[in-house]
């Protein structure tokens, strides 16, 4: 038995499907097809075209209880590298760091990095704002668990849209890449000094609400260096919370004195980032 249709209703119909068709579409070209292994999966997001400088993204997804790592991996771990030179119509590209997770490394001490999913924003320079941009990845990062993966993976995506339906999730991750401040700021928040003890101890003192759930990580002035993660000193201060590391992993013949370092504090719902010379 068949069921005659009202042509009004049908025209309905039909303009519905071809609008959910369009959307998906428009959903697609904001974003590349997954590129997964057995424990993760990476794509790249694309934010709205407008103007020279755009905003878009590397999307992480990792399965329960595998981990990714920061732009410093803390005790253990290897670092995600981006190559970017394929691309098109592209002048340069910046990673943005969401503020990392502390977690046991499984070998006695702590990596840095990211769980479940993460977001990575990237600025990106367009060459020319009025001609067309695809943005090409060359992705190597690790998954670990017990044991660390290595991963390679290619993505590419055209920047197209007006107003991109990625938009609202860039947003999202830039607000968890940690704000740049200077020691003493006005802040809840803060570092308030940073001075050394001895040759080898470097003391960072932090105003902190409750100093709990208070993470400092420190980074040297290029990738050669490897820092300890500092750890929490009684400072015996009220309302001040004081982390302590040493000056070990300083690259062979380096004197450490003045040298530029990059001091991340992150609270679980606030994260700032200083740039200090060692005093």
């Amino acid at each position: 038995m068949s069921a005659l249709v009202p042509h009004h209703s049908a025209t309905l119909f039909i303009a519905a499907i071809v609008s959910s068709c369009l959307a998906l579409d428009a959903r697609a070209q904001d974003s590349s097809p997954w590129q997964r292994d057995s424990h993760s999966a990476v794509r790249l997001l694309a934010g709205s075209r407008s103007g020279p400088v755009l905003l878009g993204g590397i999307a992480f997804q990792l399965q329960p209880g595998w981990k990714t790592y920061w732009r410093t991996p803390g005790d253990s771990g290897v670092p995600p590298r981006f190559d970017f030179s394929k691309s098109e119509n592209v002048e340069a590209v910046t990673v943005l760091w969401p503020a990392p997770t502390k977690f046991d490394d499984g070998a006695g001490g702590h990596s840095l990095g990211y769980h479940d999913s993460v977001v990575l924003p990237l600025r990106i320079v367009s060459k020319s704002a009025d001609k067309p941009m695809i943005l090409r990845a060359d992705i190597s990062y690790a998954v670990c668990e017990k044991i660390c993966i290595p991963v390679e993976a290619k993505a590419e995506l055209a920047f197209t849209s007006v107003a991109s339906t990625e938009d609202t999730a860039l947003s999202a991750a830039l607000d968890t890449v940690p704000k740049p401040a200077n020691v003493g700021d006005p802040n809840p928040l803060t570092i308030r000094d940073v001075k050394r003890d001895g040759k080898k101890d470097v003391i960072v003192d932090v105003a902190a609400p409750e100093g709990r759930g208070v993470h400092l990580y420190v980074e040297g002035p290029t990738p050669d260096w490897a820092l300890p993660i500092p750890t929490m000193r009684d400072s015996g201060t009220p309302g001040i919370t004081r982390f302590a590391f040493e000056l070990d992993g300083v690259p062979p013949g380096v004197k450490p004195d003045g040298a530029a370092l990059k001091l991340t504090l992150v609270s679980p719902d606030k994260a700032y980032e200083f740039n200090v010379n060692l005093p």
